[in-house]
């Protein structure tokens, strides 16, 4: 029987344990600890300058540094260069232009500050507004992302935190002097305009590296709160400095603790409360100028462990939220591309990265990354060797794995970037890249529902696979033949290609159902386990091509296309029948992975259709070779045969801009991949994967050289 002490000891633990988890939960995930490591060296880096800007009365000049940057980090963009250099080179012409323009006796420096402060915010937002494709990036820059801080950049932060250091320990005396008596530095030989500059490179310094975790419009915050706050604390500058660092420091474990819980941004919460600290810090002054020192301190200590104890009680440790074992949580979402020549070998380009793995053939692990501008003829061994190699005529993909087909078996590869959508919020995954297996198309088990029957490799001249979809438990692989194969998908996340059955028909797993379209035009909702559903009506005649949307299931049909949608708990179907009659059809969907605007090719023209609006349109441009669209209010993206990428207004079918893309004639059937931000497109002549920036008139943002020629591609991870 438990003693009562026993019973308050459960007790307290328990709530002390759940406090604990409450409060580390967080720093459990890698980004999370970057986002931890990077908050306290941009604090310490903001400590050493800040102290300066506040004691000096600079606080004017740092806020239009740190908006000066702009043009800087626009042009650097816009180049593909590197940020933080833009930046550093933006902010250090602000400041030579202040100093420049200070030297006249005819209006104060803070005219001169003013005047800088709009011309460069201006000039930068006259180069954004000329490219559209700045509109992501802007908001980073603008208010920081601190959970996309990599390793590399914790390492730029080291090295800003020892340049500060330096010159704050060196150029100490001399600040100070300048600080309180310009013309008596200059008596004692200390070079105050020197001081000057050094003190205003030190402020530069800190903006430059601070930019990248809370952004221009918050970086004045923690540059000048936590700073502030410590002047209540003391009055040597040493010691405002360490306990400038100390607030800051606190300020970015509490922002990072309150946005994992709150889903603030975290950039936004760190700085608030940096500047919440200097209110406590002045509301706590001035109640100890009132009631002393001793009365300010006085806090009440909180029993951890209760007396009397005779037992600590063994708590379980779960597992984080969104925990995958074998890989590592992200911050943004990790796209790969996964391309294929006709032989079978396989590469996978790391978006972020630009890194380009070779996948190989029977091994689970991944194969060997190289720079994504590796010349096109390098010695990356073929992925498919000896009795291994065959040709590979299809591609698809289900957001995580490639399924590739030579038409008689489908090789399975896992891409190693993937995303797990929870409806108020996304878990983003990275893993290593690996080949999961090889099954035979037309040996991968009985079908259980009605019509069941074999499945026949694909046709001379076919693709062998037409599309693949996943949900938690089901991974199903339709092929040109009219069937579908379904994959265990935790067996596959486990790294084992395991198949469950085969249907006679176009399935795809949708709302913890299966829906499957027949050959006979007969619509059926099964369960997973195969077992006969609901029959929905109307019937999809001459069913081909399919996609999943964030609406339904959408289906191509002979008279238009069928919406199997969940809704209120229920599944119905509901067709959209084409604008009138008409011998074209669309017969393979493209779009952006989630968006409700599909396209297709059709004969001399390309078809829309906007599953929301329930609208066909039919837009004509001759040898079109490839279709797609980020969605409502984006441009049609086609390719035609010589090699020109064409951006078309969906709603008056007029041309709006173009971009020759390929040179010569377009050889086999390229792919247009479509995400939030980029288009993809494969270049087998020249072995190349082109990045356009579909929102900036179809510039070309990038260029992956591989050493395949990338007949096929799939992209992954959204």
């Amino acid at each position: 029987m438990l003693h009562l002490t026993s019973i308050e000891t459960i007790i307290i633990f328990s709530i002390s344990s759940r406090a604990m988890d409450w409060l580390f939960a967080p720093f459990e995930v890698a980004f999370v600890q970057r986002a931890l490591w990077g908050g306290l060296l941009v604090s310490c880096v903001c400590a050493l300058a800040g102290t300066w800007v506040v004691v000096r009365g600079m606080a004017f000049l740092g806020d239009a540094m740190a908006h000066g940057m702009l043009p800087g980090v626009a042009v650097a963009a816009l180049l593909g260069g590197n940020l933080m250099i833009g930046a550093a080179i933006s902010c250090t012409a602000m400041a030579a232009g202040v100093s420049v323009l200070s030297r006249g006796k005819r209006f104060a420096p803070d005219t001169a500050i003013g005047l800088l402060f709009v011309g460069m915010l201006a000039t930068g937002v006259i180069i954004v507004s000329r490219s559209q494709s700045f509109a992501v990036d802007l908001t980073g820059f603008l208010f920081g992302d601190v959970l996309a801080v990599r390793a590399v950049d914790l390492w730029y932060l080291v090295a800003a935190l020892v340049v500060a250091l330096v010159v704050a320990v060196l150029g100490h005396r001399a600040f100070v002097a300048l600080t309180f008596d310009a013309r008596k530095a200059h008596t004692l030989g200390l070079r105050p305009k020197l001081a000057h500059a050094a003190l205003v490179g030190l402020v530069t310094l800190a903006i430059v590296a601070s930019f990248h975790v809370v952004g221009t419009l918050l970086v004045f915050g923690l540059l000048i709160a936590p700073p502030a706050a410590a002047v209540f604390w003391s009055n040597r500058v040493p010691v405002v400095m360490a306990v400038a660092a100390l607030i800051g420091g606190l300020s970015t474990v509490g922002g990072l603790v309150i946005s994992w819980h709150a889903g603030t941004a975290a950039g936004a919460t760190i700085a608030a409360v940096a500047v919440g600290s200097f209110f406590v810090s002045a509301l706590i002054s001035a109640v100890r100028e009132r009631v002393g020192r001793v009365g300010v301190v006085a806090l009440a200590a909180v029993p951890l462990v209760g007396c009397g104890a005779t037992e600590v009680p063994v708590v379980e440790e779960t597992a984080p939220h969104g925990f995958v074992a074998g890989a590592e949580e992200m911050s943004e979402a990790q796209t790969r591309v996964v391309v294929a020549d006709e032989a079978g070998a396989v590469r996978v380009i790391d978006l972020l990265s630009g890194e380009v793995t070779a996948v190989d053939a029977g091994s689970a692990e991944s194969g060997r990354a190289q720079p994504h501008s590796s010349a096109p003829g390098g010695t990356a061994p073929s992925p498919n060797s000896g009795d291994q190699k065959v040709s590979t005529v299809g591609a698809v993909g289900d957001g995580r794995f490639a399924y590739l087909s030579s038409g008689a078996s489908i090789q399975v590869v896992d891409s190693g970037a993937w995303t797990v959508d929870h409806g108020d919020h996304r878990h983003y995954y990275k893993a290593p890249v690996r080949e999961i297996g090889v099954i035979a198309a037309a040996d991968s088990g009985a079908d259980t529902g009605p019509g069941a029957g074999s499945v026949s490799p694909a046709p001379e001249g076919g693709r062998g696979v037409v599309g693949a979809y996943s949900d938690a438990a089901v991974a199903s692989v339709v092929l040109d033949s009219g069937a579908s194969i379904l994959f265990d998908r935790p067996a596959l996340d486990g790294g084992v290609a395991q198949t469950q059955r085969r249907i006679e028909g176009i399935a795809v797993p949708y709302a913890e159902r299966i829906v499957v379209a027949d050959s006979s035009g007969r619509v059926e909702v099964r369960g997973r386990d195969g077992a006969a559903g609901q029959v929905q009506a109307p019937p999809c005649p001459q069913p081909k091509g399919q996609a999943v949307t964030r609406r339904g299931v959408v289906v191509g049909c002979a008279d238009g296309a069928l919406v199997v949608a969940q809704r209120e708990g229920e599944i119905v179907a509901e067709k959209i029948p084409y604008p009138a009659q008409t011998s074209d059809r669309a017969s393979a969907f493209t779009h952006r992975p989630g968006s409700t605007t599909l396209t297709a090719l059709g004969r001399d023209g390309v078809w829309t259709l906007d599953i929301r609006k329930k609208t066909w349109t039919r837009t004509a441009i001759s040898d079109a070779v490839a279709v797609n669209t980020a969605g409502e209010g984006s441009p049609l993206l086609v390719l035609t045969r010589d090699g020109v990428l064409h951006g078309i207004d969906p709603v008056t079918g007029t041309e709006t801009t173009r971009t020759a893309l390929i040179a010569g004639a377009v050889e086999g059937d390229p792919v247009i991949s479509v995400d939030p931000e980029r288009a993809y497109i494969n270049d087998s002549r020249a072995r190349t994967v082109h990045e356009i920036a579909y929102n900036d008139n179809l510039r070309v943002a990038r260029t992956f050289s591989l050493d395949i020629a990338p007949s096929l591609m799939v992209e992954t991870g959204l």
